[in-house]
């Protein structure tokens, strides 16, 4: 063709589709303009994304030496969909002992990582104009994918002046016959917050009332400060419950994107979803393999890394908290898991919305934080979320910023 004709080209108009106008996601959305300040030399404090390794935390050396490890034995080809029966295995049993959740290998299908494990959970349990109970506020790519596959995200609302505990009862009068699935994310991003043994059995509850299956994110389960996680497969006896979980924070590998679901269900209730979840597994391949084997290592070696993280977060968290709540116009609640606080921004008439007052926050200070309606416009709206992985300098000098600014 000649260059001439193919200057005349054009696309059709309306090519796009709908669902993918709906994408957004505002932890990495943010990043667009904090790039074009750093392009002009300002300094930017990432304090947005959850990636234990953007600063002074590193993965294990023996968790590494097993992905090298595969990668020179060759195991560098394909890997079973569902997962390596040796990560499968792993999975089952760290799960048993963590969490006390009894699955068998069958139970698990490896993802490459949790969001690839909502998409595929969404598309098969949402229709056109399902609903999906999500917690208020929520990790945003549930909003999203239940979007995408033209669904309607719902949010219950979570009590701030409670720990952000789920409102059981808010929840219940939002189930209809269009809910096609309850998620809770324990320990919660954005929050933080830690559910009680007594809030989730109230969850479980709800769904077992209602024969609706109940999703529970625990990717930040052994990350916690004053309180273990109770699992919520282990305190379910009858009511059938879907686990996602993964490596990228406890185990500090993100950049890996390893993960897995398991079906918790004693009487098999969830076996036609499982199966169509392995339909989608078939049709991608395969998760990293390598990573895999590396996975399985890291669940079955020592964690005695871990006391050091949660001891150093801690104190990152203690100091985010204390500081933040003597700036005038900013009150938070104490995160009791992950590595998230979730403040309150008194808007006044001086911002129209807190998205407005992340980015004039960027702008002037060049702290990045993330918009709290970019994790639900409801019940996260006038927030923002700050990670506190940064080392303390760091956040001090962020949160000195953002007192000054606020004082101007």
């Amino acid at each position: 063709m000649e260059v001439a004709a193919i200057a005349k080209l054009r696309l059709r108009e309306n090519i796009i589709t709908e669902r993918t106008r709906t994408i957004s996601y505002a932890i990495r959305d943010v990043v667009v303009a904090a790039k074009k300040l750093e392009a002009k030399g300002q300094t930017i404090s990432y304090l947005n994304i959850g990636d234990p390794l953007k600063y002074d935390f590193q993965t294990p050396p023996h968790i590494i030496e097993a992905f090298c490890e595969a990668a020179q034995k060759g195991l560098n080809g394909y890997s079973s969909s569902a997962g390596l029966p040796r990560f499968l295995d792993a999975i089952v049993e760290k799960e048993r002992r963590i969490n006390q959740v009894s699955i068998v290998q069958e139970d698990v299908i490896a993802t490459a990582g949790i969001s690839e494990g909502i998409q595929m959970m969404m598309a098969a349990l949402v229709h056109p104009g399902s609903e999906v109970l999500l917690p208020g506020p929520s990790y945003p790519p549930y909003l999203a994918f239940v979007r995408f596959f033209g669904g309607i995200p719902r949010t219950y609302r979570c009590i701030e002046e409670e720990g952000w505990r789920p409102d059981v009862e808010d929840l219940r009068g939002k189930i209809n016959d269009k809910t096609a699935a309850i998620v809770l994310i324990n320990p919660n991003n954005p929050t933080g917050a830690l559910y009680a043994p007594k809030t989730v059995q109230s969850l479980i509850d709800v769904a077992g009332e209602n024969g609706i299956p109940l999703i529970s994110d625990e990717v930040y389960d052994r990350i916690t400060f004053d309180q273990k996680l109770t699992s919520t497969a282990a305190l379910s006896n009858d009511v059938p419950v879907i686990g996602f979980n993964g490596l990228s924070k406890v185990y500090l590998v993100p950049g890996w994107r390893v993960g897995y679901m398991y079906f918790h269900h004693p009487n098999g209730e969830l076996e036609e979803l499982r199966e169509h979840i392995l339909k989608q597994a078939r049709i991608r391949i395969c998760c990293n393999a390598p990573a895999q084997y590396a996975a399985a290592a890291a669940l079955k070696g020592s964690d005695i890394y871990l006391k050091d993280v949660i001891k150093r977060l801690r104190l990152r968290r203690d100091l985010c908290w204390r500081q933040l709540n003597e700036i005038k116009g900013i009150s938070a609640s104490k995160p009791e898991g992950a590595f998230y606080i979730f403040p309150k921004i008194d808007l006044q008439k001086r911002w129209k919305s807190d998205e407005q007052f992340v980015m004039e926050l960027l702008r002037k200070t060049g702290v990045l934080v993330v918009f709290g309606s970019g994790f639900d416009p409801m019940y996260g709206a006038e927030h923002f979320r700050l990670v506190f992985l940064a080392p303390p300098t760091i956040l001090e000098n962020s949160l000195n910023a953002i007192k000054q600014y606020l004082d101007q």
